[in-house]
This record gives structure tokens, C-alpha cells and sequence, in this order.
């Protein structure tokens, strides 16, 4: 209803002179039709409406003898002529997709299978190549494929006493592990409903293995729970190449941008992501339900009259993502702080923005229920961003009561925002005593200051927490991604900007005007910014930055950006240019990737497994490096005290490099590290029972 005052205003009223400017939205091409959820008719004043310039057509008469029975004929079958062509565009969208849907997965399958052999692995090596946090969260679907009932398995985990003996934790709450139980009920399922048909799901040979080992047990099929995990992996990773080609057509208004997209991505692969030589990470399944739920904002910020079923969907799209990773959180606070941006700078009305923020707070409850209360999502500054927008949205009235320029209303909200969150974090962390996720504060004070501790140093000893390397600039260079987003960007700036200034030079400051229903190409390039920032800081998020830059590649085919070059070049002509020049490098890209042919092998490691399961007692307790105690908990299902898991304050307790603990412990650094003592020798506290050329075993004496 406000939005249908706002028009019969507008209709009233004679509008005043303003410069000439397109709307910051990308209108669909021919031949191409906007594949998103349900929209509102135009509302007055829009193309088409009174007041465009140019000669009027003069009615058509309609033929003799017709009528009233010929006029409508002729527009039922127009109608239904349109109806019919609608439809035919969105299969053809839809069937586009699901090309790319399987394309991309038989491109990860392919690469994964290359990469270890997995096929011909023993069900001892799929499990040792799942290394550190892989293996930790594999193990949990394991107990529950493994337990005798599915609830008994779900209560094994939140009562697991295997994981940081002696404690007994919940670790549904603890390590974000809902895939695990999701797909361990449906593997379950799966193997009953074969078997009660009577279908094999696996097929199972020896596998001879030469140089005097043992031959090995290969099971394949999704009957076999390591093949059942990755392939589902692999599928959800699949669908997700779908929703980025349906996410370009969208955006881009054309099948064009969603091909450009899907095209990026392929010929980037190795910036993009790395589902294929880590399925088990939290990204895996947390990632693909990210791109849902950004083209689900595009669609709302897009969309002239809000629907109960898009904000909805938003909300499980929001759930479905926070559930798996605990990063999610960093991600969403990017998100927010971006749509409030927009809104501060007139792009989207409070009322939408308002809707937003509801469904953020509710989904942030509904993952604080689910997660057991996990305090960390509600210290979050995430949380707190929410708190302070909404805050502020409630306050716009005595915003616009004060007499200042339009810049100084901007710059008060802005400051407003970004105090209000720091301080409010701040206070509900040391309300609820929480410091699980202060070292990730710590580590951004590391990239600008000379600050270090024990966890600063743990984090950046790993290449991919450590800044974005150089290279990486010039991959985007050599593939002419970051060219051509340059190109996309500058063009959305350029327009930014013309609408700033026309905003600044009113004479009535006071008074905010939308200039457009759509903000969506501005919250765009905004979280391009933000992801650009992130990436730099920590090369591993570099999986954000690098899809959101295929989605920005495709409005190069958006016919408002660049309308005034279609006028004189077939757009396809173009696209097609431009993708010829990309697949010069992106080949090369792709080869690269297929000609990675290896075999998992780890035969230390597998003795230690084996000589742990056959020669220790089920209660024995080990201790040891982080990554070799996820394998320890998952394969030889032994108790062990500390894992792989950086998530939790106390279980930070050291590292392979004695440089590292020196900073933790000053007053004995440059002493050689008590691991190298007892390799040498392990009296009188402790005896050896086991050793080969990588490991040794080091067992406590009782006294």
C-alpha cells in the first residue's frame, strides 16, 4: 500500500526537472526472461507510462465483423502467446542449469577420483585420506552410521567422551556437525530401502597392491559410507553451478550473463573453490546455500511489492548456511553492513530494509535453538550488527529532525553502526564470558600491526590464513576476470556516483528521495568490495571473492550498463568476444587441474592405525599431533585429548613449530622442545611400545 501512494502521488504532482538516467537494474534482453520468483506488475509512472517522449500510435481498428468477440479472441491469443513463450524461456533457463549442474559435478568427481584413487582404496585409506578436520567431522558421521539405532548414534555425539577425554561434550553444539547427522539419516535410510528391495549398493574386490604389502578390500557404491559422504557432497556442489547460472541470468537479465557465470567459474575453478581435494570442510556444505540466499536478496531488493514466500525462503536459506560453518557468521556481518549502506545512501526504502533485518534476527535465533544455545552466535558481532541497524532504523525519525547536510546524515549512520556494533560486542562477550572467537580479532590485528601470540601464530603458520598471494591477482588477470569486472564496476560506480551528486546539490537536504526501487547492482558492488577485502587479508577466503566476481562478470551482457554499446554491436557478438579471450587461459586452467593424477598411500600411518587397533585396550587414551589424533579418533575409534578443531579457546594448546610456543612460554624459549628429548629417550616417566620410520609411541609409566 505504500508503494501505491507513493505512484498516485507521483501521478498528482508534477515532477520536477532531473537529469536523464536509466535505473541502476539490468532489464532483460530479447529472447531472455528474468527466471526469478513472482513479480508485481509495473506501477504507473514506468516505462510505458505517461509522459515518454515521442509520437503516439494511433489506434488500431479492429477487423469487420469482429467486434467485441474479435478484439477479445485476439487478445486471448495474445495472452496465451505470451504465456506459452514465458514458459518456453524458463525451461529453457532451467534446462541450461541443470546442464551446468552436472557438468560441474562430473568435473569435481573427475578431479577427486584422479587426485587419490578412491575407487580402489580400502575403507582403512578412504578414512586416513580425510586428514585433520576432515577426519574429525567424517568420524561423527561414522558413529552414527555405525551405532545401532540412528537416535542411539545422535546421542553418542552429544554425549562423546572420545573427542577431549575426559571431558564429555556435546559436539553437535561444539562443531557445527548437522551434515553428519543429515546425511548419516539418509544414508541409513538408503541402505534399508535397497536392502528391503533386494538392490546391491556396492560391489567389493581385492585390490593387489605389490612391493610385498598385503592385498587390500575395495567396496564402491553408495553402499559404502566414505562413497556415500563424498558423492553427496559432490551432488549439493553440483547444484550449486545451477543456482550460479541461474544467479547470472537473474542478475544480468540474460541467459547470456548466467553462460558468462558459469563459463568464470570453470575457467577460475582453482580460486573458486576446493569441494574436490576437501570434500568433508565446512564450506562443502555450507557454501552452495550462500549463493541461494544471495540471489534470494537480489530478487527482494529487485522486486517491487515483497512476498511472504521470498522472505521465507530467505530465512532458510540464511538457517542452512549458518548450520554447518561457524565462519558463516563473518559472511552474513558483510552482507548487512552492505545492505545497510544502501539504504543510508537512498537505494532501498526502510521498510524493505526493515523486513531484511527481521528475517537475519530470526534466523540467528533459530541456529542459537538448534545449535543448544551456542553462546558464540549471540556474542557475535554479526548479532550485534543486527541489534545496532535495527536500532537505527527506529530512530530515523530524529535522524531526519537534524538540520545537516545530506553527507553528515550519511557519515552519522555510518559512525552510529560501526561503534554501536564494536561496543555492543564488546559488552556481550564479557557479559557472557566468552573468548572462543577472539582470535580471529587477533588475527586482523596481526595483518596491521606487529602483534602476535601463541594463536596469531598458529592460524598464519597455514598458507591459506595468510595474506592473498601475489599471484593470485595475476591468475584474475591472465583469464581476463579481473578485467572485466574492473569494467562492470566502474560502470555501476559511475553511476553511483551521478546519483550521489544529484542527492548533495538538492536544495531541500533534509528531505531523503529514493531514486530507485532496486539497489540491487550497488549491494553488488559493495559486497564485492567487502569480499575483496577479506580475500586480501586471508587468502582462504578467497572462495568468496572469486564466485562473486563470475556473478559481477555477468552484467558485461546488462543492457542498462552497457546499452549505449549494444545499440551499435550485437551483444552476443560481444559475450562471445570476450569468452573466446577467456578460454585462451581458462584451458590451460582446466588441463592443469586434469592432469592432477595421484594415488593416496600413508603406510606409516597405517601401521600406527592398525598396531593401535589390534594392540591396545578400547579405553586407551592418546595423545599427540593434532592432525594424526583425528585419524587416531575416526579409524582406530581410541580416546584422544586433543584435535584439530581451533575453534574453542582451551583447545589451542600447541603446535608442530617450538618457535611458536616460545611466545606462549618466553622463559624457556631456545630450549630444545620435550618431544625431542623423549624421541631420544623416553626414561622414567615414559616407555616405547610401538615405532616405525614417522611415528613413535610413547607409553606413561604408572608409578
Amino acid at each position: 500500500m505504500v508503494l501505491q501512494a507513493r505512484n498516485k502521488h507521483r501521478e498528482a504532482a508534477p515532477k520536477p526537472p532531473r537529469a536523464s538516467r536509466s535505473p541502476l537494474r539490468a532489464a532483460p534482453d530479447a529472447g531472455a526472461e528474468e527466471p526469478g520468483p513472482e513479480r508485481a506488475p509495473p506501477s504507473p509512472g514506468r516505462k510505458g507510462a505517461a509522459g515518454r517522449k515521442g509520437p503516439r500510435a494511433e489506434p488500431v481498428a479492429p477487423p469487420a465483423g469482429g467486434g467485441l468477440r474479435g478484439r477479445l479472441a485476439a487478445g486471448l491469443r495474445g495472452a496465451l502467446g505470451l504465456r506459452r513463450a514465458s514458459r518456453v524461456r524458463t525451461w529453457t533457463t532451467l534446462l541450461l542449469a541443470a546442464f551446468a549442474a552436472v557438468l560441474h559435478w562430473s568435473h569435481i568427481t573427475h578431479l577427486f577420483e584422479n587426485d587419490r584413487h578412491f575407487s580402489h582404496l580400502s575403507t582403512l585409506e578412504r578414512e586416513m585420506a580425510f586428514r585433520t578436520e576432515m577426519g574429525l567431522y567424517y568420524s561423527y558421521f561414522k558413529t552414527i552410521v555405525e551405532a545401532p539405532s540412528f537416535l542411539n548414534g545422535v546421542w553418542m555425539i552429544m554425549n562423546d567422551k572420545m573427542t577431549e577425554y575426559p571431558l564429555i561434550i556435546n559436539t553437535l553444539k561444539r562443531f557445527n556437525l548437522y551434515p553428519e547427522v543429515i546425511l548419516a539419516s539418509w544414508y541409513r535410510v538408503y541402505i534399508k530401502t535397497m536392502d528391503l528391495i533386494g538392490i546391491q549398493t556396492k560391489t567389493c574386490w581385492t585390490v593387489t597392491r605389490g612391493e610385498g604389502l598385503s592385498p587390500i578390500e575395495s567396496c564402491e557404491g553408495l553402499g559404502d559410507p566414505a562413497c556415500f559422504y563424498v558423492a553427496v557432497i559432490f551432488i549439493l556442489n553440483g547444484l550449486m553451478m545451477a543456482l550460479f547460472f541461474i544467479y547470472g541470468t537473474y542478475l544480468s537479465g540474460s541467459r547470456l550473463g548466467g553462460l558468462v557465470t558459469v563459463l568464470c567459474f570453470f575457467f577460475n575453478h582453482g580460486e573458486c573453490t576446493r569441494v574436490m581435494w576437501t570434500p568433508p570442510l565446512r564450506e562443502s556444505f555450507s557454501y552452495p546455500f550462500l549463493v541461494l540466499q544471495m540471489l534470494l536478496v537480489t530478487h527482494i531488493l529487485r522486486a517491487s511489492k515483497l512476498y511472504r514466500g521470498s522472505l521465507i525462503a530467505l530465512c532458510i536459506s540464511n538457517v542452512f548456511f549458518m548450520l554447518p560453518w561457524q565462519f558463516a557468521q563473518f559472511v552474513l556481518l558483510t552482507q548487512i553492513a552492505s545492505l545497510f549502506a544502501v539504504y543510508v545512501v537512498g537505494y532501498i526504502d526502510i521498510c524493505k530494509l526493515r523486513k531484511i533485518i527481521y528475517i537475519h534476527m530470526i534466523s540467528l535465533a533459530l541456529c542459537f535453538v538448534l545449535m543448544f544455545g551456542n553462546s558464540m552466535l549471540l556474542t557475535s558481532y554479526y548479532a550485534s550488527s543486527l541489534i545496532i541497524i535495527w536500532g537505527i532504523l527506529e530512530m530515523k525519525p530524529y535522524f531526519l529532525k537534524i538540520n545537516v547536510p545530506e553527507l553528515s546524515l550519511w557519515v552519522i549512520q555510518g559512525c552510529s553502526w560501526l561503534f554501536g556494533t564494536v561496543t555492543l560486542k564488546y559488552l556481550t562477550s564479557k557479559i557472557f564470558g566468552i573468548a572462543d572467537d577472539a582470535h580471529i580479532g587477533n588475527l586482523l590485528t596481526s595483518k596491521f600491526f606487529s602483534y602476535k601470540d601463541f594463536d596469531t601464530l598458529l592460524y598464519t603458520c597455514a598458507a591459506e590464513f595468510d595474506f592473498m598471494e601475489k599471484e593470485t591477482p595475476l591468475r584474475y588477470t591472465k583469464t581476463l576476470l579481473l578485467p572485466v569486472v574492473l569494467i562492470v564496476f566502474i560502470a555501476v560506480v559511475g553511476r553511483i556516483i551521478s546519483d550521489m551528486w544529484n542527492v548533495l546539490t538538492k536544495r531541500q537536504t533534509h528531505v531523503r528521495k529514493q531514486q530507485f526501487d532496486h539497489g540491487e547492482l550497488v549491494y553488488h558492488a559493495l559486497q564485492l568490495l567487502a569480499y575483496a577485502v577479506l580475500g586480501i587479508l586471508i587468502m582462504r577466503l578467497k572462495l568468496f571473492l572469486t564466485p562473486h566476481m563470475c556473478v559481477m562478470a555477468s552484467l558485461i551482457c546488462s543492457r542498462q550498463l552497457f546499452g549505449w554499446l549494444f545499440c551499435r554491436v550485437h551483444p552476443g557478438a560481444v559475450v562471445f568476444a570476450v569468452l573466446a579471450a577467456m578460454s585462451i587461459q581458462g584451458s590451460a586452467n582446466l588441463q592443469t587441474q586434469w592432469n592432477i593424477v595421484g594415488e593416496f598411500s600413508n603406510l606409516p600411518q597405517e601401521e600406527l592405525i592398525e598396531w593401535i587397533k589390534y594392540s591396545t585396550k578400547p579405553d586407551a587414551v592418546f595423545a599427540g599431533a593434532m592432525p594424526t589424533m583425528a585419524s587416531v579418533k575416526l579409524s582406530a575409534l581410541r580416546p584422544v585429548v586433543n584435535h584439530p578443531h581451533y575453534e574453542d579457546a582451551g583447545l589451542r594448546p600447541g603446535c608442530s613449530m617450538p618457535e611458536i610456543w616460545d611466545v606462549e612460554d618466553p622463559a624457556n624459549a631456545g630450549r630444545p622442545p620435550l618431544c625431542n628429548l623423549l624421541v631420544k629417550d623416553s626414561k622414567p616417566h615414559f616407555t616405547t611400545v610401538f615405532q616405525n620410520s614417522v611415528y613413535k609411541v610413547l607409553e606413561v609409566i604408572e608409578e
